[in-house]
């Protein structure tokens, strides 16, 4: 278990908060491209096993690295960057999930794929997870829906549960926070599930100074309701337990100064969103 770094480093992380850096670097241009095409090779920062709170029961989660956001409070920033992944032949992690499978469903839990943003590995992404449902295991993403469209309807059904990241509600909000003003392809991918009735989790992180907005908040919980289909909305209090990746990267961290909210803040953001009808904590 474990290793920190390196092209050598173990596919099994003790956390997700472990810096791991330059897992592929040297990888030949072409043969990243190769594999992002066909999915035949995923770029995976690492697996962690145990997790109970990346959707129902207990998880098996595989990170991703790549992100096009850039979130201010992101406690991975190493999972920006693709090359900080491991190079993982898709059948190598296939061997992964199946050493798990049957635990995972006698758990009444399953396999997350998060990251960094999946998406950006989309045709790994639908592999893996296909791979998952034949071992018989519930399957879940985490993503923020950035790049939905190239999923397509089928391939998004034989995905279970979508645990949606929502960084803010406006434009100019969303800017603020990830350094993307246009949100709209998250706002229709949320539709897209509503239209075909599809089970979401919706995720918000609550950071003083930055999203704590009560009307940002109001909005958000306004349109989650209106789709239908949101299960449960969780709302993540923000913590520095990425902080020191920030430093070692050589990041400017903005939020090195900002507590976590209190408890108070916490339910006031909770209370807004059950007042639009949604199951929140």
């Amino acid at each position: 278990m474990g290793g920190t770094g390196g092209a050598g480093g173990a596919l099994e992380g003790k956390s997700p908060y472990e810096l791991r850096l330059d897992q592929s670097a040297g990888l030949a241009e072409l043969d990243v491209r190769q594999a992002l095409a066909t999915g035949d090779v995923g770029f995976l920062h690492s697996f962690t096993t145990g997790s109970a709170v990346d959707g129902p029961g207990i998880r098996l989660v595989a990170w991703t690295t790549s992100c096009m956001f850039r979130c201010r409070f992101c406690h991975n920033p190493d999972t920006w960057t693709l090359a900080n992944g491991m190079a993982v032949p898709l059948d190598v992690a296939v061997d992964e999930l199946r050493k798990y499978a049957e635990g995972l469903k006698v758990m009444k839990g399953g396999f997350t794929l998060s990251g960094g943003e999946p998406l950006m590995q989309t045709r790994f992404a639908v592999r893996l997870l296909q791979a998952a449902k034949a071992l018989g295991v519930h399957t879940a993403i985490e993503t923020n829906g950035f790049y939905s469209e190239r999923l397509s309807d089928q391939e998004l059904g034989d995905i279970d549960l979508v645990i949606l990241d929502m960084k803010g509600f406006s434009p100019s909000q969303h800017k603020r926070v990830t350094g993307v003003e246009d949100n709209s392809r998250v706002l229709q991918f949320g539709r897209r599930l509503a239209d075909m009735k599809h089970k979401m989790w919706l995720r918000y992180v609550l950071v003083p100074g930055l999203t704590d907005v009560p009307e940002e908040m109001a909005r958000l919980a306004e349109y989650a309701a209106s789709l239908g289909i949101v299960e449960r909305v969780e709302i993540l209090p923000f913590h520095q337990m990425g902080r020191y990746k920030w430093e070692r990267l050589g990041l400017e961290y903005a939020l090195g100064e900002t507590q976590p909210p209190t408890a108070i803040a916490v339910a006031e953001a909770v209370g807004i969103f059950r007042a639009a009808g949604l199951e929140a904590w």
